[in-house]
């Protein structure tokens, strides 16, 4: 009748009628507590680290517990945040990448207390939420040319499309009837890989939000908290949390491993081409005197032989090639940012050794010239004779 177990029935029952009395269990050590210090003081510095990036970090210094401890703690020292609920669409496999830049300031510490601006270039792919992206000193189109050949490496193919926002390297105006211009070197390239270019809505950047969020999370898990000697440290850094930490993460939104999905998608991806985009800015740049050419910001040297003073300049996607009167003189990789000097050691030639002075005869040395003098007096008196 009271569905209670029979003995539970009889135990109450031989007590007469006095109620049970439930004391309060002692108190356990949580395991988290050794850390909490550690959590406070990281979220005092920085209040967007991820509970995951978090858990991460103490794990190395000995936390042995489980990550929904580190969640709840973190959870109640950090205040929430507003969200507003968002309509989602999903794109069919190899269908559409995203494409946008995001500023980061840092402080290298090859130059402690100077603070750069670098931007972080990155490519989503819609369906599977794979992710490729690169630090990049500078928004240029030649930067967002050869980022696109190095993403569509990497993921092994290219998708039917490529979404951005008005950035002025993609989209170069809008009619009045809603038709955009897109910039034709970058249709170019994108023609090269059987895609095209497409444009979100004006002021509606959270149509590409795949590759708009991933920043924050990019900004939260990998960049706050870290020092990098370079620009190419920080790409070497970056790579590897990539390939390391967020493509083989489960992804909040689709609940799938992100490179498991990729694995899916790539095939529907189109093919590279057989040859690699060759498309070439030619121009012609004078020589220096201390024997450079100015490309783009960044200065790159030519061989000592070389004798015109205006050398025509092919401006490859990853390369400069130099000619003079139609001969190859010089070749370098496309340097990154602005203010630049590479100087190839080749190019130029070591200095003539010089011959040695003999030694003056044993014996001989430098007299005053008052010494001389008098005995060029004694000689015009015939003293010396």
């Amino acid at each position: 009748q009271t569905g209670l177990d029979r003995k539970t029935v009889r135990k109450y029952l031989a007590r007469g009628l006095e109620a049970p009395e439930y004391k309060p269990r002692a108190p356990r050590v949580r395991i988290i507590e050794p850390y909490e210090a550690y959590l406070q003081e990281r979220l005092a510095l920085f209040p967007d680290l991820t509970a995951r990036r978090l858990m991460r970090e103490i794990r190395e210094r000995g936390y042995e517990g489980g990550y929904t401890a580190v969640k709840t703690f973190v959870r109640e020292i950090r205040p929430p945040r507003q969200t507003q609920f968002e309509r989602r669409f999903e794109t069919p496999p190899g269908k559409q990448a995203q494409v946008d830049f995001a500023e980061f300031a840092v402080e290298f510490t090859d130059e402690p207390g100077v603070i750069r601006k670098v931007w972080l270039f990155s490519m989503v792919l819609g369906h599977s939420r794979w992710l490729w992206g690169r630090f990049c000193a500078s928004q240029n189109l030649q930067t967002v040319m050869r980022c696109h050949v190095a993403a569509f490496t990497a993921m092994g193919g290219a998708p039917e499309e490529v979404l951005y926002d008005r950035m002025k390297t993609a989209v170069i105006g809008e009619s009045t009837d809603g038709v955009v211009t897109y910039n034709a070197s970058l249709v170019s390239l994108l023609s090269h890989y059987d895609c095209a270019p497409r444009a979100c809505q004006p002021y509606r950047a959270k149509t590409k939000g795949k590759v708009e969020r991933p920043f924050r999370y990019i900004r939260q898990d990998f960049f706050l908290g870290r020092t990098f000697r370079n620009l190419d440290d920080l790409n070497v850094q970056f790579e590897a949390w990539r390939a390391q930490i967020a493509n083989p993460r489960v992804h909040a939104t689709t609940q799938r491993i992100v490179d498991e999905a990729f694995a899916e998608e790539r095939p529907a991806l189109r093919s590279l081409p057989a040859n690699p985009y060759s498309a070439v800015l030619t121009i012609e740049r004078r020589v220096s005197k201390d024997g450079m050419i100015s490309v783009g910001g960044n200065h790159y040297s030519v061989p000592d032989t070389t004798r015109r003073r205006t050398l025509e300049v092919q401006h490859h996607v990853t390369e400069l090639q130099i000619f003079e009167d139609g001969n190859l003189v010089a070749r370098h990789p496309v340097v990154e940012g602005k203010k630049q000097r590479r100087v190839d050691p080749s190019h130029r030639k070591a200095p003539p050794i010089r011959a040695a002075k003999p030694p003056a005869p044993i014996g001989v040395g430098r007299r005053p010239l008052d010494f001389y003098g008098a005995v060029g007096r004694r000689l015009a008196t015939g003293a010396l004779s």
